[in-house]
C-alpha cells in the first residue's frame, strides 16, 4: 500500500493511519504485538482503534564479535525466549558456539531487565492460537521483524500480519513471504531513513513505553 502521502507528523498519525488501514483487512479477533521502543505509541493506536489486547516484543539483537551492528541473529521474547539466527550471516562471521552462548545470555538478562521495567510482573498475552499483528514505526533492513515473526510461528500464532507506516520496497517484498498479511502505508523508493518520513521522529522513552502499556491495561479493564 504505498500511496499514504508523506511525511507521517508523528508516531500517532503514524498509527492511526495504520489502524484504518488494517481495519479493511480480514484479521478478527487479533492481540497487537509492538516492537519496542518506537513500535509502542504506533501500536498503541492500532490496539485502542481496534479494541484489541497490547503486548510488547521484546527482541534483542545477537551482534557478530567486534561488531555489534552486523547482526547475527536474535533473541525473541515469548514464553521461553527463543534464539533465531541468521544463516546467511553465520556462515560469513564463523563465530564460535561460545560466543554465540555467551552474547545470548547477556541478551537475555537484558531482555529479562526491559520486560520487568516496561510491564512488571504483568502475565504476558500468549501468541499461541491467536491472530497476531507485529507493529514497528517503521522498516529498514528488515532484520528485526523477521526474527519476530519466526519466533511467533514457533509459539504457535494462528496467523500473522506485520503492519508498519513505512518501509522500503525490498524489505516488504521479502517480508510479504514471511506473513499472512502485510500492511505497509508507504514504500518510497529510493528508500532513506525511517526518520525522514515523519515529521516528529523523537526517541521514544521507557517512561512513554510504561505509560502506554499502563493506559493500554485500562482500556482492557
Amino acid at each position: 500500500m504505498p500511496g499514504e502521502s508523506l511525511p507521517f507528523a508523528d508516531r500517532v498519525d503514524a498509527g492511526r493511519k495504520l489502524a484504518r488501514a488494517i481495519e479493511r483487512e480480514d484479521f478478527a479477533d487479533p492481540v497487537v504485538m509492538a516492537l519496542p521502543r518506537g513500535g509502542v505509541p504506533v501500536a498503541f493506536e492500532v490496539a485502542a482503534h481496534l479494541g484489541a489486547p497490547l503486548e510488547l516484543l521484546i527482541v534483542r539483537k545477537i551482534g557478530a564479535p567486534g561488531h555489534a551492528e552486523f547482526g547475527l541473529g536474535a533473541l525473541v521474547d515469548g514464553e521461553e525466549p527463543q534464539l533465531v539466527l541468521n544463516d546467511e550471516a553465520m556462515r560469513l562471521v564463523h563465530p564460535t558456539e561460545v560466543y554465540v552462548h555467551a552474547e545470548t545470555e547477556r541478551q537475555r538478562l537484558e531482555l529479562t531487565r526491559r520486560r520487568a521495567l516496561y510491564v512488571g510482573d504483568r502475565p504476558r498475552v500468549s501468541p499461541k492460537g491467536r491472530n497476531v499483528i507485529v507493529v514497528d514505526d517503521g522498516i529498514a533492513t528488515g532484520g528485526t521483524a523477521k526474527a519476530a515473526i519466526q519466533a511467533l510461528r514457533k509459539e504457535g500464532a494462528a496467523a500473522l500480519m506485520l503492519a508498519v507506516p513505512v518501509a522500503p520496497p525490498s524489505a516488504v517484498t521479502s517480508l510479504s513471504r514471511e506473513v499472512d498479511r502485510m500492511v505497509c502505508l508507504a514504500s518510497p523508493n529510493p528508500f532513506h531513513a525511517v526518520s525522514i518520513y515523519y515529521n516528529d521522529f523523537d526517541q521514544t522513552t521507557d517512561a512513554e513505553v510504561v505509560a502506554l502499556l499502563k493506559e493500554a491495561m485500562g482500556d482492557r479493564g
